[in-house]
């Protein structure tokens, strides 16, 4: 007699009974479930799982599409596996790098080519790509003794050796994927056969190439590319550097924390911070016309400290210096706007007192003394301290927050009066040559850190607003960033290796039958790649700090 086991589907709100070990998959087609996209995977007991995932025991699932992140995620990562089999198909001495997010796709190299790569080589590796999807190959899971996958890699056909990574898990088995004779690892689950992509480009881009991706509001059409020329120069300066340092992965930084160099990666990067702030105030200083510097960027890029380090370097320059947050300028919380769903939108522009900002702008303009307001984040309301501010002849002031950009907050000051800065955490290390970091997932957990120690949330409370944060950014950030004067990577190449002891005590908190620990799992399994460093080395100006503590600044 054949066992059942029994599971609650959340997509059809009903208990359901099934034989033991029948595939996530075969209970997808045996419930006759209708996604609005293309289905990818399924939260089991709030882990994202693949479709070939067999249930042996009693569980909650819920049947995901590429309508929602954690569905995107598989669905890129497999897209990701075909571009690097039709490489290696193609050209079986290189290898590709996938290397950073950017103008809503993913820019890519091909290192040991030997050649530009032309429109013609771009189209025939998404012909290539074309093939291998047509054809329907299963992408099969397969589990290993951590030495037979080591060697498997340094044997295999996109001829990549993972030993430093692999050796940084320090785990007796690891997982792999394969296409026919085609290996490669990737850091969560895969979709189970190569014709369940149905929407990709693939095109010239700079130097390199672009994987177009669907549309993450309306997976059924492609993302429409937008050119970012000054975040690629950002990007590309970055990535330099790291490779000039032999850091270009998660395994080769490891290798440096073992043998003891990483303090001195951190004095590199925090050196490399304070030049790059001192250039930006050597721009100021040669640009008399300029009165107002507008600092912009999104949720937890650094945008505070930032502006305090370029106001201590515009004044050895002989400036001074007014700081303003725009975070003071929230309104009351029970007068923020509200959103489709009804919650707080405190990303939106209109969640600032736009009035009382332009009131005191101009008063402050015209020479006149102001009394700043202050906002108390657990109590959600505004409060007056006593402190005035009134601009001198030569003053100039400071302007932070992530609507600083937004046309609007400055209308009516002079364009050349203004100098614009985008700052942003451009995390330019990657896990692995096909296993990119999202510059999201840093600034998330520095935002995780910041809110538990400061604002009184916990990690479930800053998790379930992530995504209406991100929608946020979308909407009245990201725009205008191209706008910049000059961008600035507030990244630091050691600094998840230091989040990772301070957030993972926060992150275990989340309880593990909540919506919220899907992610929560997922950035848990991210931080197991980075061997944890301690933060005594770090200096008290150190950007880092506004999260960490320890900072010698005031907040």
């Amino acid at each position: 007699m054949n066992k059942k086991v029994v599971i609650y589907c959340k997509n059809t709100q009903d208990y359901h009974s099934f034989p033991i070990g029948t595939s996530l998959l075969e209970i997808y087609k045996k419930l006759n479930i209708k996604l609005d996209y293309q289905l990818v995977a399924a939260r089991v007991n709030y882990k994202v799982e693949d479709l070939n995932f067999l249930v042996y025991k009693p569980k909650d699932i819920e049947f995901i599409d590429t309508g929602c992140s954690s569905g995107m995620r598989v669905y890129v990562r497999t897209l990701c596996m075909v571009l690097s089999k039709a490489v290696a198909d193609l050209f079986p001495k290189s290898v590709i790098r996938i290397e950073h997010p950017i103008s809503k796709g993913y820019y890519c190299q091909i290192e040991n080519f030997g050649e530009a790569i032309t429109p013609q080589i771009v189209l025939r590796i998404k012909n290539r790509m074309k093939e291998i999807i047509d054809e329907a190959h299963p992408i099969i899971m397969e589990e290993k003794q951590t030495e037979q996958v080591k060697e498997l890699f340094r044997n295999g056909q996109n001829n990549t050796s993972k030993d430093a990574l692999f050796d940084s898990l320090a785990e007796p088995y690891l997982r792999y994927y394969r296409i026919g004779d085609f290996i490669d690892y990737y850091t969560s689950i895969l979709l189970p056969s190569t014709d369940y992509l149905d929407i990709f480009d693939l095109i010239p881009y700079y130097d390199g190439m672009l994987l177009q991706v669907p549309d993450r509001e309306k997976p059924v059409r492609l993302e429409e590319m937008v050119l970012q020329p000054k975040m690629f120069e950002i990007f590309k300066e970055f990535l330099s550097w790291n490779k000039i340092m032999n850091l270009k992965t998660v395994g080769e930084f490891n290798k440096a924390c073992v043998d003891n160099r990483a303090f001195n990666l951190i004095k590199i990067a925090e050196a490399l911070h304070e030049k790059k702030v001192a250039s930006i105030a050597d721009m100021i200083h040669e640009r008399p016309a300029v009165k107002v510097i507008l600092v912009s960027g999104p949720s937890s890029s650094g945008k505070t400290t930032f502006s305090k380090r370029l106001s201590v370097q515009l004044m050895v320059s002989g400036l001074q210096p007014k700081t303003i947050s725009l975070d003071n300028y929230f309104v009351n919380r029970d007068e923020t706007p509200l959103d489709e769903h009804g919650a707080w939108d405190f990303e939106s522009l209109y969640a600032l007192d736009l009035d009382l900002f332009h009131e005191q702008m101009r008063q402050l303009i015209a020479g006149e003394e102001v009394e700043l307001p202050f906002f108390n984040f657990e109590t959600g309301e505004r409060f007056y301290r006593g402190e005035k501010l009134k601009l001198k002849k030569d003053s100039l002031l400071i302007i932070e927050g992530i609507h600083a950009l937004n046309p609007e907050l400055t209308r009516g000051v002079p364009e050349e009066a203004l100098f614009k800065i985008y700052v942003s955490a451009l995390t330019t290390i990657s896990i692995d040559e096909h296993n990119w970091i999202p510059t999201a997932d840093t600034r998330l957990l520095r935002r995780i850190i910041r809110d538990y120690r400061y604002r009184g949330y916990s990690a479930r409370d800053t998790i379930g607003r992530w995504g209406s944060v991100r929608k946020g950014e979308e909407k009245w950030i990201f725009p205008f960033q191209e706008n910049a004067d000059i961008m600035f990577n507030s990244a630091l190449i050691f600094e998840l290796a230091v989040l990772k002891r301070h957030v993972l005590p926060i992150l275990e908190q989340v309880p593990k039958s909540c919506d919220e620990y899907t992610e929560t799992h997922r950035l848990i399994r991210f931080l197991r790649y980075f061997i944890a460093i301690p933060d005594r080395e770090i200096p008290p100006t150190s950007l880092l700090r506004e999260f960490v503590g320890g900072s010698s600044f005031k907040y």
